[in-house]
């Protein structure tokens, strides 16, 4: 599996080598841009499907010149949000997309809206990209009948994977499709320009024309619908303004220029393209039709097929799929954005082992993948749920850098808020008129699902806090431990027994007890085995069966006394048949034993793993190592870690050491800093973790301990959540189950988890 998954995405990158990452400009073009470049590949085709109604059973295209007009109208809308945003990209260099400028200068909730928008028109523009991309191919091979829906979930597959490998990769190879795409156009629109000005227009041609169900006059709304319609040319214009961190140079202030630079150069070529492709549609008398897109007809009259049609449909067909890669640039930067600001689940912060936020990417790929089965991979219908998220964010946005621009009042502050003010207002007309025009036509759904989406922020947002409230409460803070009371479960009498109940007395217990959960005669047999040993500690058999374990230990778990300053240490042997993820998950019994015994107050539960090979030589007596070492995980200074390190204290080690490990130098530094102010007798080591994971180098120190003293047991204390609710292990690492994963074969190591109860 490992090395299927260096054959996809290539060797991990360390930390250190992000710089590298960063892009220049030519690069920066079609990874931000390409979205917004291939906007104009079916923009023109979505305005005249809707002039397309208002023509006559005679004359189906007689209103279809309107559509030059509303391309114009659309192009001088483009030019104003463009340069509106590139105030925007240098009043934040480090980045200022939607979501950040709404929430400094209008408050938490517009921006929690502008970042539902953009996320929701991120995961639309996945869809319709890859949707018409698809289309594209079809039209080129329109006498081969493939499957839109496969050829689109392929496609989303590809550019996943394409995006696992890292931004500079993708940009390289992105780079070369994006730029035969806006050439091909250009020398199309050269051509077919000049053959209308000098010689004459040629006709384009489909099989099969798309025919209204209804017709209806040329109205008012119908041209203010076109224009909505249109208005999806605008897509993709913000992307850039949101990755302005990820332009190279050596300054936040050199970024910003490059990005604004980038971003002038986008709006020349897509107001150029736009209305380019929306004059040779009028002049050729192309028409919408269900098997050949707009710009093909346009191509095969201007190329007169041959080489040049095929040469525009696969560069169409390459950009309206590499058009979703804008999106894979963004929606994960945004959700770790929100992530870090606590409004969405914390694991859209972890970087990849490329360096990009895999988490944001695999949720975009899995809610695009449905939205194309859901809509069959159509355009059409796709495109009216589109643009509605994306204006939302425009207004939004703009609004604020006209309140930033008034509050902060820096030189030519009027001028630059006359700029944001014209572009806010023209957006949020625009706004308007989707909302308006599209909302029978699925807008409605985009206009519930983003307040729903702003709830659900609030939700996670309020557990965030909720958590972080108990974790500092001073009440909360951990009691000195008398010590611990060891409980060991016994399946067998066999080698991982005698090294669990071994283990157990290492605890320097208050006192050790063995039971087995059975009856009959199994439980017989497995008390004469003990007898036979002569063991101190007795066995209690306990009624039940191996199907039902955990309410019986429980309930005797619950029947212990136990005092306020004392702990269960419930130690379990496990005997593996192999090394293996799969072991480890077939074991889902045992697993659901921990699980709940981690919900038991005042109760720990430590993994004694055996291998059966090692299994087959049963001890006669408790194996009880000669020294215990216990290595106490630090993630952060708080109740939780702070219990963890009070209950290896009350083991009374031979060795105490606390860990932390070097994913992000800032935050590690910050946690170095608060352990020193709140605990004076463990130093906490900080192991570097260049490729920014727990588990690898956790498993190299602690196999460096166990060798210095290879007749130890090195006892790995983690502090681990137990949320109240089952959905709430959703916002949180999984780093537990990991790191018991990682070191459960190693030998001579023992996993403990100290559960911290959230309510």
């Amino acid at each position: 599996m490992g090395a299927v998954k260096r054959l996809l995405l290539g060797r991990p990158l360390a930390s250190e080598e992000a710089h590298h990452q960063l892009l220049p400009k030519i690069l920066a073009l079609p990874i931000f841009a390409s979205d917004a470049l291939s906007s104009v590949a079916y923009a023109t085709e979505e305005i005249m499907l809707v002039l397309l109604l208002a023509g006559t059973a005679m004359d189906p295209g007689k209103n279809l010149g309107k559509s030059m007009g509303i391309a114009v109208a659309v192009g001088i809308l483009m030019a104003i949000v463009v340069i509106s945003y590139r105030q925007t990209v240098r009043a934040y260099p480090n980045g200022g997309g939607a979501y950040i400028v709404t929430h400094e200068n209008l408050g938490e909730l517009p921006g929690l809206v502008a970042a539902a928008a953009l996320l929701t028109d991120y995961i639309l523009t996945v869809a319709v990209s890859i949707a018409a991309g698809a289309f594209a191919v079809t039209s080129l091979l329109s006498h081969v009948h493939i499957s839109r829906v496969v050829l689109s979930l392929v496609f989303i597959a590809l550019i996943a994977i394409a995006n696992l490998r890292g931004t500079k990769e993708s940009g390289a190879l992105f780079a070369v499709p994006t730029y035969a795409f806006v050439l091909s156009i250009l020398v199309m629109l050269a051509i077919g320009v000049s053959r209308c000005a000098f010689a004459t227009c040629p006709q384009a041609h489909a099989l099969e024309h798309v025919t209204p169900k209804q017709l209806q006059s040329l109205s008012l709304f119908l041209i203010l619908r076109a224009f909505a319609s249109g208005s999806t040319a605008l897509t993709g214009v913000e992307a850039i303004a949101n990755g302005v961190p990820a332009f190279r140079g050596r300054r936040p202030s050199d970024q910003a220029h490059n990005a604004a630079t980038t971003l002038g150069f986008l709006g020349v070529i897509a107001v150029t393209m736009f209305i380019g492709i929306t004059y040779l549609a009028n002049a050729t008398h192309a028409r919408p039709s269900d098997t050949k897109s707009i710009v093909a007809q346009v191509a095969d009259a201007t190329f007169h097929g041959g080489f040049g049609f095929a040469f525009v449909q696969i560069a169409t067909a390459l950009v309206l799929v590499l058009a979703a890669n804008t999106a894979y640039q963004d929606f994960p930067r945004l959700s770790s954005i929100l992530a870090k600001d606590r409004f969405m689940p914390r694991q859209f912060i972890n970087r990849g082992d490329r360096l990009v936020f895999s988490n944001g990417i695999f949720v975009l790929t899995a809610i695009a993948t449905v939205l194309i089965l859901i809509y069959d991979a159509n355009v059409t219908k796709l495109i009216q749920l589109y643009v509605l998220g994306v204006f939302t964010s425009f207004t939004l946005s703009q609004t604020g850098m006209v309140r930033r621009w008034r509050r902060l009042k820096p030189p030519g502050y009027r001028r630059n808020a006359i700029l944001n003010g014209v572009g806010a207002v023209a957006t949020f007309i625009v706004l308007i008129v989707v909302a308006v025009t599209k909302f029978t036509h699925g807008a409605y759904i985009v206009i519930i699902a983003v307040p729903l989406i702003v709830l659900l922020f609030k939700s996670i947002n309020r557990h965030y806090v909720s958590v972080a409230a108990q974790l500092r409460l001073p009440e909360g803070r951990p009691r000195q431990l008398r010590g611990t009371r060891a409980l060991v479960l016994v399946k067998d009498v066999d080698e991982a027994t005698m090294r669990a109940l071994g283990y157990a007395r290492s605890l320097r217990p208050l006192d050790v007890r063995a039971i087995h959960v059975g009856s009959g005669e199994e439980a017989r047999l497995v008390t004469a085995a003990w007898e036979e040993r002569r063991l101190v500690t007795p066995l209690e058999i306990i009624p039940g069966n191996d199907r039902d374990l955990i309410d019986p230990i429980r309930t005797y778990i619950r029947g212990m006394n136990v005092a306020e300053d004392e702990v269960i240490t419930v130690v379990m042997p496990e005997v593996y048949e192999t090394k293996g993820r799969r072991e480890f998950v077939r074991r889902r019994r045992a697993l659901l034993l921990k699980a709940g015994l981690l919900f038991e107050r005042r109760v720990v539960v430590t993994d004694v793993p055996v291998l059966a090979e090692e299994n087959n030589v049963t001890s006669s007596r408790p194996v009880v190592p000669t020294r215990t070492i216990a290595i106490v995980l630090v993630s952060a200074v708080h109740n939780a870690t702070l219990r963890a390190l009070e209950y290896a204290r009350s083991l009374s080690p031979t060795e105490l050491r606390a860990v932390t490990f070097n994913v992000d130098h800032d935050e590690t530094m910050r946690v170095v800093n608060e352990w020193a102010t709140a605990v004076d007798d463990v130093p906490l080591e900080a192991v570097d973790s260049p490729y920014r994971e727990v588990t690898r180098p956790l498993v190299k120190y602690a196999r460096q301990v166990h060798a210095s003293t290879p007749d130890s047991v090195v006892s790995v204390i983690v502090p681990e959540f137990v949320v109240h609710r089952w959905w709430h292990q959703f916002l949180h690492n999984q780093t537990a189950l990991g790191i018991k994963y990682a070191l459960i074969f190693e030998p001579g190591i023992v996993v403990t988890s100290v559960p911290f109860h959230l309510d």
